[in-house]
């Protein structure tokens, strides 16, 4: 299988490990020289384009999935507009229209898109009713790579917050103070592992996974574990907070995915940041 990788920074690197790794042939695609040299030291080819402009998707090769995993570079509403709607809708139409154009699509998306549940369980089935801006934007690039793929088959791969090398942020839960509310987590190899599964073992076409852990975790219940494993003061725990993000409390649920047979290298926090814990405790 031949894949294009969009925007190949954190997860998208580690995906095109694991399809390298398997025989297949990958591109990634990033702008910057720097994002080039860390393609080009994970093994794989790389082109340099801005994934938001079609002239430069020109020097991409065909091939047979596209996965379009570019990040915002920040919260904001108009950034995420400009990656996710902006950028992604030109991804889609410039593949889609091409002579030979992709077998799939993949975007990778953000549980971001269920706002916050007060705690309830969430899974694939559960209705979207987002109420900002942001939210708002999330659902409609979902709604692009669903529907405006033309003959290309739109898979999203909806990820929980993502941790891993150079993101186990430890000191923040350590230090605290730590707020209320639930974590969805799923670790980097996970998130790359289960894009490389749906397109490998060809599941999920024209359909959403959620790509998350088997559980949940509320955030106080994470520091404390941390705190005592690394023989340290538990740290203060606060109400939630006030940002859009410190809000959201939700249970995602990976029985779907389970269910298709993926198996996960970290199950839970608790193997996900052992390597971790190892070296920084």
């Amino acid at each position: 299988m031949n894949v294009a990788i969009l925007g190949c920074g954190y997860v998208g690197l580690e995906l095109g490990r694991q399809l390298a790794a398997g025989g297949h042939r990958v591109v990634g695609v990033r702008r910057s020289a720097g994002g080039i040299r860390a393609i080009e030291d994970a093994g794989f080819d790389a082109v340099r384009a801005d994934v938001t402009e079609s002239d430069d998707l020109a020097a991409v090769p065909d091939v047979d999935a596209v996965v379009y995993a570019a990040s915002a570079g920040g919260r904001d509403v108009e950034s995420a507009r400009t990656a996710y709607v902006d950028g992604l809708g030109t991804a889609v139409e410039t593949f889609a229209n091409r002579a030979d154009p992709p077998d799939r699509f993949v975007y990778t998306s953000s549980t971001g898109v269920y706002g916050d549940r007060d705690g309830a369980w969430v899974d694939e089935r559960t209705p979207l009713n987002p109420t900002t801006e942001r939210e708002e934007v999330l659902v409609e690039a979902e709604r692009i790579a669903r529907q405006e793929t033309g003959a290309m088959d739109g898979t999203v791969a909806r990820f929980a917050g993502l941790y891993g090398p150079d993101r186990y942020r430890i000191e923040r839960y350590l230090d605290g103070p730590v707020a209320e509310g639930y974590l969805n987590l799923v670790h980097r190899d996970d998130a790359a592992g289960a894009v490389r599964f749906l397109l490998t073992e060809d599941y999920a076409r024209d359909d959403v996974v959620l790509v998350v852990d088997d559980e949940p975790v509320k955030r106080p219940t994470l520091a404390r574990w941390l705190a005592d494993e690394c023989g340290v003061e538990r740290p203060e725990v606060r109400p939630a907070g006030q940002s859009e993000r410190a809000r959201t409390s939700k249970r995602c649920s990976n029985e779907k995915l389970r269910e298709l047979g993926y198996e996960f290298e970290y199950p839970t926090f608790r193997e996900g940041y052992r390597p971790a814990i190892s070296e920084f405790c």
